[in-house]
């Protein structure tokens, strides 16, 4: 894992996904996930990409709390603009390393065996 920090020099192959996440919005700030510190690193290999963000989950903090539901929303924002767009593995993390989400393209598909124009 990399850590986030705005002025770190990135590897080319991270340009596209710190500019992609850079338009996902953090809805407490209003700004984006990069400028209001909820990402705390990333790693991008080949098609996988694995995001950490700046919270720790528990029980509690899952049952209570507009944090909660705002790290929700981040979250299914990453995994909509890069799982499968993207990425054919995308894994996001808390900060104690658990998982809280994860898409594995294990059947192959592409992006385009579920555009909407077959839809």
């Amino acid at each position: 894992m990399k850590v986030y920090m705005p002025d770190r020099e990135w590897p080319e192959h991270y340009r596209p996904v710190l500019d992609e996440l850079a338009k996902v919005k953090d809805p407490i700030t209003g700004g984006d996930v990069l400028d209001s510190g909820v990402i705390a690193g990333l790693e991008v290999s080949g098609d996988t990409l694995k995001i950490w963000l700046n919270f720790e989950s528990h029980a509690e903090y899952n049952i209570t709390g507009e944090s909660a539901i705002a790290y929700s929303k981040i979250i299914g924002d990453i995994m909509e603009r890069f799982a499968l767009v993207k990425f054919d593995n995308v894994y996001i993390y808390d900060l104690k390393n658990n998982p809280v989400g994860i898409f594995e393209n294990k059947r192959g598909y592409r992006w385009e065996d579920i555009s909407q124009e077959k839809v």
